[in-house]
């Protein structure tokens, strides 16, 4: 394309809107500072974005001179409203969102294991209706939606797994159904915790990590040279089925039994504990306490359903004994430390990503405690230099990663590709 001043115009203030996008708001020096333009030509885009509605005066910010303060331009929050949905076995949780990512509206429904398909998805869609209305939507810009299972590259759907309720897969067709203007993305549930502690999270330093995936099952995200990477057939980080060794068998394509979902899964951890002791009340520093109970599980992509206290049970027992003082706490977290760096030395042999992230609830619960003892146990077992962080952002992950998809998409739409 020939070099035109419209073309330079249009580079310009792609450019300013980027910037905006994910420096927030910024005066005209800041503009002309990190842009490298002139400025006159800070001042010409800015009046131009101003204009177009893209832009406006969100506040002031003193300078070190003498004369008004500088006003600071940011993106206008009200050209669209945005819904994220976190989408979990049990059930789902909202929220709705300005354009730069205020939330105006959270809620969430809890779904039995006996709803049936119908029902479910129609909770769920009333859910979002119920926030949009909250949040004085009238029409929803961009839905990002974040689930269990596998996503096909080829449609960027939810595909069928076995294990999971039927009714995820069609919840995305009715959330497109219930507003068919929108845009609805779906994303793997871990992948978007991945974009979340990237962006917002513990890895913001980092271009290439591993968030190890620690919740109801076990997944991996791959952050690699900046992008997340989802495989060939979208499975990428399915860590569920790494062959490691301490199980009884190994995993066939249709069950993850025998690989690391036998030692890392919220029933395996819980089964864990009650071998060291720490099955019945395991007192932390605090002197809160909970009760383990052993959990069965049924296999599916990374992202294994378990019987509905297993997980509860699992977060709260390794919660108790990351900062709890009793020594078969204690015991427990070396074996459960022994177990997840198995996993994560699998994933750093291969990748080297040089940082591991721990997280899910599980992951997050370990804290830094778990954190340390996984580091100890990789520098042990392999020659790659490998930080473990824990997750900063916790439950809240995917939620989080669905809204900044949401987000990305909507001002793309709006404001044209990024420039690269």
């Amino acid at each position: 394309m020939p070099a035109t001043s419209r073309t330079a115009r249009a580079i310009n203030d792609r450019l300013a809107l980027q910037l905006l996008q994910h420096e927030g708001p910024l005066t005209a020096a800041q503009l002309k500072q990190l842009t490298g333009l002139s400025r006159p030509s800070v001042a010409d885009l800015v009046e131009r974005l101003g204009a177009a509605g893209l832009i406006e005066v969100v506040g002031e910010a003193g300078e070190q001179r003498r004369g008004p303060n500088a006003k600071v331009y940011g993106i206008v929050a009200g050209l669209a409203r945005l819904a994220a949905l976190d989408v979990r076995t049990e059930g789902v949780a909202v929220l709705v969102s300005d354009l730069v990512g205020g939330v105006l509206a959270e809620a969430s429904v809890p779904i039995a294991d006996d709803a049936g398909t119908g029902p479910a998805v129609e909770q769920a869609v009333a859910l979002v209706e119920r926030a949009a209305k909250e949040a004085g939507a009238d029409r929803l810009h961009t839905v990002g939606i974040g689930a269990p299972g596998l996503i096909d590259p080829a449609t960027g759907e939810l595909r069928d797994s076995g294990g999971l309720p039927a009714w995820h897969r069609r919840l995305v067709a009715a959330v497109q159904e219930r507003f068919p203007e929108s845009r609805v993305t779906v994303e793997n549930e871990t992948n978007l915790a991945a974009l979340a502690e990237q962006r917002d999270g513990v890895a913001r330093d980092r271009d290439t990590f591993v968030l190890l995936w620690l919740d109801l099952g076990i997944g991996a995200a791959l952050v690699l040279d900046g992008a997340l990477r989802r495989g060939a057939s979208g499975g990428a980080g399915e860590v569920g089925f790494l062959p490691v060794p301490g199980t009884s068998g190994v995993p066939s394509a249709t069950d993850c039994y025998g690989g690391f979902h036998s030692l890392a899964s919220a029933s395996a951890i819980t089964a864990l504990a009650a071998e060291h002791g720490v099955g019945g009340v395991l007192r932390a520093a605090d002197g809160s306490g909970t009760r383990g109970t052993a959990g069965r599980a049924t296999a599916d992509r990374g992202r294994v359903l378990a019987t509905p206290h297993a997980p509860a049970h699992a977060v709260d027992l390794v919660r108790a004994a990351a900062h709890g003082a009793d020594p078969a706490g204690a015991r427990f977290l070396d074996a459960l430390a022994d177990r997840v760096a198995l996993g994560a030395a699998a994933v750093v042999s291969v990748l080297d990503p040089g940082c591991v992230v721990l997280g899910g609830e599980i992951g997050r619960a370990g804290g830094p405690a778990l954190a340390a003892r996984v580091h100890r146990r990789l520098a042990r077992m392999s020659p790659l230099p490998t930080e473990v962080r824990t997750s900063a952002l916790g439950g809240g992950a995917v939620l989080r990663g669905a809204l900044l998809k949401a987000r990305d998409a909507a001002q793309e739409d709006l404001f044209g590709p990024p420039v690269r």
